[in-house]
């Protein structure tokens, strides 16, 4: 149940620094869940483990960490359809 719980929390959690940030995550929930778990840890690197935490994340710094995930991305996928 543990698991279960951490999915659809990183699914959410990507899900919502797309909205943030305008920006589409490629592949769907899947690309949510892993810009999200990605994000996570991504945040807790950066920020350290504060605030709230919900199924196993710290919310803000997992937030914070997907959104800089999500915009890393969405640059890189802007800069290959120019080339």
């Amino acid at each position: 149940m543990g698991l279960i719980w951490s999915l659809i929390i990183g699914g959410l959690i990507g899900w919502a620094a797309g909205a943030i940030t305008g920006k589409g995550v490629p592949f769907g929930i899947i690309g949510n869940i892993i810009a999200g778990f990605i994000g996570a840890n991504l945040g807790t690197w950066l920020l350290g483990s504060w605030g709230p935490s919900l199924g196993g994340f710290a919310l803000l710094p997992a937030l914070i960490g997907a959104i800089i995930l999500v915009l890393i991305v969405s640059l890189i996928l802007r800069s290959s359809k120019r080339a």
